[in-house]
């Protein structure tokens, strides 16, 4: 990737209806902020991770902006309180994670991310593991994993195929990753589910 070469602000993930709908049946953290998920019957509008009861598939919409989904008429939760940023960073870290959502395929490095958001790789770094626990470099590979579990379950492409999909360089990194966040080899979990 050359230096400089994200010139535009990353405001829209390209995630698809059925892996967002993933992430709100795991209640995955990681998304939060990045996109709302909207239940038709009941107006109401959630964060990924809300441990609520889960809306029937039918009823669900996907927002990727706030002022979107309360325009449409929908009130945010109670319970997960959507519309409350916890942190002055949230926009911030919202933006590296889009980024590296939306960048997942390609070779990423640190610098890369520092020259999309206007932070130093140092500075970068520090507040990204303050506010997720993890290093970017750490939540690329979930998500890497992510996508790459999502082709398992339904894509015929072979583990190979997969793995420089999802945009690891090496197979042998690629299922060392997957074995330590999924506790087992791609070809496992393709039978399991």
């Amino acid at each position: 990737m050359q230096k400089g070469s994200w010139s535009y602000m990353v405001t829209s993930m390209n995630l698809s209806f059925e892996e967002m709908w993933e992430k709100i049946i795991a209640c995955d953290r990681k998304y939060d902020g990045l996109f709302f998920t909207a239940v038709k019957t009941t107006k109401i509008y959630c964060r990924p991770s809300c441990r609520s009861r889960k809306p029937k598939k039918a009823n669900v919409d996907f927002y990727h902006d706030i002022n979107e989904v309360e325009k449409a008429g929908f009130r945010a939760c109670k319970r997960c309180q959507p519309e409350v940023e916890h942190s002055p960073n949230v926009g911030v870290v919202k933006n590296i994670i889009t980024f590296l959502v939306n960048h997942y395929k390609q070779h990423v490095t640190l610098q890369d991310i520092a020259d999309q958001v206007g932070l130093s790789p140092f500075y970068l770094e520090r507040l990204f593991k303050q506010e997720t626990s993890e290093t970017p470099r750490t939540y690329l590979e979930k998500i890497r994993i992510d996508k790459a579990a999502h082709l398992l379950k339904c894509s015929s492409l072979t583990n190979l195929e997969i793995c420089y999909e999802v945009g690891f360089q090496s197979p042998s990194n690629f299922y060392k990753v997957f074995r330590s966040i999924k506790n087992c080899s791609p070809s496992e979990y393709r039978k399991v589910t």
